[in-house]
């Protein structure tokens, strides 16, 4: 069959357009998967930090607990200063500056949250507070970090950086406590709250990548460990009900502490926090060491090794340990150094397992301690079906799943009560109404090109 000269060329056309479609394609199956695995080695390298860091402040603590007294309050202020002046916007948890990026979609501003400036000062503000002792977590911070990751990645794909932040957020999430199901899930309940299917498969691409990363290094592992804990039908099963109820109160009620100070107080107190945050971050510290001081040192740091003891009945239980950790993840979180809560947050839970025991005798302390977990966890996120399932997923314990379920749904329904709005979203809408000069400052330089003949086309 002869083709005619335009049959030729409309068939070349149409190849050359196939041709670049999967071209496009695999540029961004490789985009995301080469960020997956940066992602991956950052949380490598944040949790070998951390753990560092901590090992150096309790070789302090050796020599004297009242060091704390002089160590502590100087870290705050260092890490408080640092990140005002040299790191701006690496304070807190890292993952309001997530949400707020995604919404703002200014390039701009976005920068200015995500940038590898700030997650390299994310990085090292975050070990300085944890060689202070300063209860914070490093995941919260490594959900930034990814973010920041993906987004640098973006220049090549600029119409994508709101699925590479999304992609960047929930490989952290996974990398930082080898819990892949956690990571899409978070990435879907907390940083998008909402399902994007065209993202979907690149995002699980990047939480594959950051997992494999990790796992190569570190080895496969459990965070907490592996627990077998059940809860047999009984009437300890009202431990599910109080539990959830107490968890969401108490978590309801941090939520709400951390929005006031993050949203600035009002008045003479908040005026004066205003003028000098690192005096503020510098009495935050000291309370921290006094919290330290009572309770014997186990509140200080991330808390893991005291969850994960508390969780496997390996030590006896200390009644202090809840309110103390409570307290202390507080004063941290306040005063603005740079550092995430769900390590401290299950470590708060864990307390609060353990403490059910005296209402709840004959159960076992295993499955009240991961009661404690996700119900404190989803009281402070209002995001039971991450909490949930991280959970599950650190211990690798899925015959508590139902208690665990219901337990999560409880604490966010009493959580809300106490605080209406999620405190990484309440968060966010303050930093995306702080941008709002760069938009302004947009629009007002197009306007000026325009009027002088200079905007540039398309």
């Amino acid at each position: 069959m002869h083709l005619r000269p335009q049959q030729i060329r409309r068939t070349m056309l149409r190849l050359r357009g196939a041709s670049l479609d999967g071209w496009e394609t695999w540029r961004r199956r490789l985009l995301f998967l080469s960020g997956g695995l940066c992602v991956g080695l950052a949380a490598v390298v944040m949790a070998k930090l951390a753990d560092a860091a901590q090992a150096l402040f309790k070789q302090g603590l050796a020599l004297s607990p009242w060091f704390a007294l002089a160590a502590t309050p100087a870290a705050f202020a260092l890490a408080a200063h640092l990140a005002r002046t040299v790191f701006p916007n690496s304070q807190g948890s890292g993952i309001p500056q997530v949400i707020a990026a995604r919404a703002i979609g200014e390039a701009r501003a976005q920068r200015a949250l995500v940038s590898l400036k700030v997650a390299f000062g994310k990085v090292v503000v975050m070990t300085l507070g944890l060689l202070g002792g300063a209860s914070v977590g490093r995941e919260g911070p490594t959900v930034q970090v990814g973010a920041a990751i993906l987004a640098a990645f973006g220049r090549f794909s600029p119409t994508r950086v709101r699925g590479l932040l999304l992609a960047g957020g929930a490989a952290g999430v996974a990398a930082a406590f080898n819990t892949p199901l956690a990571g899409i899930v978070f990435g879907i309940e907390e940083l998008g709250r909402a399902y994007d299917r065209k993202a979907s498969g690149l995002i699980v691409a990047a939480i594959i990548a950051a997992g494999l990363t990790s796992l190569a290094i570190l080895g496969d592992y459990t965070y907490f460990g592996t627990t077998s804990a059940t809860l047999p039908f009984s009437a300890n099963w009202l431990a599910v009900p109080l539990l959830g109820a107490i968890g969401g109160l108490a978590g309801g009620l941090f939520s709400r502490i951390v929005i006031l100070f993050g949203m600035g107080l009002p008045g003479r107190v908040g005026a004066w926090i205003a003028l000098h945050p690192v005096l503020f971050a510098l009495s935050c510290g000291l309370c921290v060491a006094i919290c330290g001081l009572l309770s014997g040192g186990t509140v200080y740091g991330t808390g893991y090794e005291e969850a994960r003891a508390i969780l496997h009945g390996r030590e006896a239980i200390d009644w202090g340990f809840a309110p103390l950790k409570f307290a202390a993840t507080v004063f941290s979180s306040i005063s603005a150094i740079p550092g995430g809560l769900f390590a401290p947050s299950l470590a708060v839970g864990a307390g609060l397992g353990a403490e059910a025991k005296l209402l709840f005798a004959e159960a076992p302390i295993g499955a009240l301690v991961l009661i404690g977990m996700v119900s404190y966890l989803t009281g402070v996120l209002q995001a039971p079906i991450t909490s949930f399932v991280i959970v599950t997923e650190m211990t690798q314990d899925h015959a508590m799943m139902i208690p665990l379920m219901i337990a999560a749904i409880i604490a966010d329904a009493v959580s809300k009560l106490v605080c209406k709005e999620g405190i990484y979203h309440a968060l966010a809408a303050a930093l995306v109404a702080r941008a709002e000069p760069f938009h302004q400052d947009s629009a007002t330089d197009a306007a000026l090109a325009t009027e002088r003949g200079t905007a540039k086309p398309g």
